[in-house]
């Protein structure tokens, strides 16, 4: 079963850049430790200063051991300097749908 890390970020605004650096640099490294990782930063187009982040991963002890990480905890420290506000979260899939049926 996929698990999904999901993050809502607000940040200062006239941070954005300095914000997806960091974000992008947190991602990174957590890369290097954990090589089947994989996220994406979306920006919301009518609100330039709020941001989701989210990614898969093949279960929960996978998130805990990244969320207890060096890349995380260090990545996260360093980004909450350009934050109004972050909520993390983590959820499973409860339904998809796609040209080729849904589940």
């Amino acid at each position: 079963m996929t698990i999904y890390t999901v993050g809502i970020w607000t940040v200062k605004p006239g941070r954005e850049d300095e914000f997806v650096a960091a974000w992008r640099a947190m991602g990174e490294a957590s890369i290097a430790e954990f090589p089947a990782a994989h996220g994406t930063l979306l920006r919301d187009v009518g609100n330039p200063s709020r941001f989701i982040s989210f990614g898969p991963w093949e279960s929960l002890e996978a998130v805990e051991a990244w969320r207890a990480s060096a890349p995380f905890t260090e990545g996260v420290a360093r980004i909450r300097e350009s934050l109004e506000a972050f909520e993390p979260g983590t959820y499973e899939v409860s339904a998809e749908v796609s040209a080729t049926g849904s589940r």
